[in-house]
């Protein structure tokens, strides 16, 4: 079980302890971290520390455990830092975070046999492969994760400090929102060609790799304040990546309830505006369209003559054979039991 202190050795504090109060110096720790006892034997970080204003605490960068199933590189700079993680065996794995910054992880490969990823605020989600994906947690908003791998996993993390955001709270913008394993081609570039400089980081492109930091805070200020634009253009319906997002989400929850506002904020819609687009896409509303897979996972189920029809109305997300019965009826014009005789 994780904790909120890091289970595994520690990057030496004296490190951040010399940094000048208020500064983020560039710094890169990649297997360099040099145990505090003396030894002066080389061990890979397991946890590093954000350094921040006179006064404030010390963040914690995600969490994870067992910390050595893992390689981390971390790079800090003003407002910003960012480290790449990229797992290196195939066994259970669990993150975790909580802290005063902003959050953005990219998803760069990575696929799960079993798992299931939280952010405060949000449904969660066990979806298998999130390859080329992207999650934002918010300052204060809480992240978990448990992965059984079936590819090692590479992702990259993003820290913000909140206080040197384009945009700040105070001048009444709206707070930045979390998302769970979106798609933005724009902030993905953005954040790719950041991760690829921060591989060959140098004297030499120091500014460059800072002015990209920049560009991909105001692409995360520009995707919270982009929702009424894609509300303008929801007449013509979801777009490709809205679609994949929000059939993945009912294929994955298909046996539970799924509110409507669940899946609008998924794609990042008002709950009236995802209805009329979802219509247009899909020729039928969100509770329809569940509906319908929750039948068609039914059938299949009853293919299998191992299964009693009170099981499979529970394994599809009906509390009573009944109202199983009623609604297969509707859809297919039979009952269970005699679709289950026409198979044979």
């Amino acid at each position: 079980m994780l904790t909120n202190t890091p289970s595994t050795p520690a990057v030496s504090r004296r490190v951040f302890d010399r940094l000048p109060p208020g500064a983020l110096q560039s710094r890169v720790f990649d297997q360099r971290a040099r145990r505090e006892d003396g030894r002066g034997e080389a061990t890979e970080h397991a946890a590093w520390r954000l350094p921040v204003r006179p006064g404030g605490a010390i963040d914690s960068a995600v969490e994870i455990y067992p910390a050595d199933s893992v390689r981390r590189r971390a790079m800090t700079w003003d407002g910003m830092a960012a480290e790449i993680v990229q797992v290196t065996r195939r066994e259970r794995t669990e993150f975790r975070f909580q802290a005063p910054r902003h959050l953005l992880i990219l998803h760069e490969q990575g696929a799960r046999h079993d798992g299931e990823t939280m952010v405060e605020g949000l449904p969660r989600s066990s979806l298998h492969d999130v390859k080329r994906k992207l999650t934002f947690v918010p300052a204060g908003h809480e992240y978990r994760e448990w992965q059984e791998p079936r590819t090692l996993a590479r992702v990259v993390y993003f820290y913000f400090d909140p206080a040197k955001m384009p945009i700040r709270p105070e001048s009444g913008a709206q707070p930045l929102a979390p998302r769970l394993f979106f798609e933005d081609a724009t902030l993905w570039d953005t954040a790719l060609k950041l991760k690829t400089l921060m591989e060959s980081a140098g004297a030499d492109n120091r500014l460059y790799l800072e002015a990209l930091g920049t560009v991909l805070a105001h692409e995360l200020v520009r995707l919270n304040a982009g929702t009424p634009r894609i509300e303008a253009q929801a007449r013509g319906g979801l777009a490709a990546w809205q679609e994949r997002t929000v059939t993945s989400y009912i294929e994955e929850h298909v046996a539970e309830h799924i509110p409507l506002a669940a899946l609008a904020q998924l794609v990042r819609l008002s709950p009236y505006y995802f209805c009329r687009a979802f219509k247009q896409s899909f020729g039928l509303p969100p509770h329809r369209y569940h509906n319908d897979r929750r039948i068609e996972l039914a059938k299949t189920l009853l293919a299998k003559p191992m299964s009693s029809v009170t099981d499979v109305g529970l394994a599809v997300g009906f509390s009573e054979t009944s109202s199983f019965t009623a609604a297969f009826r509707k859809a297919t014009g039979l009952t269970p039991t005699a679709f289950r005789r026409s198979l044979a």
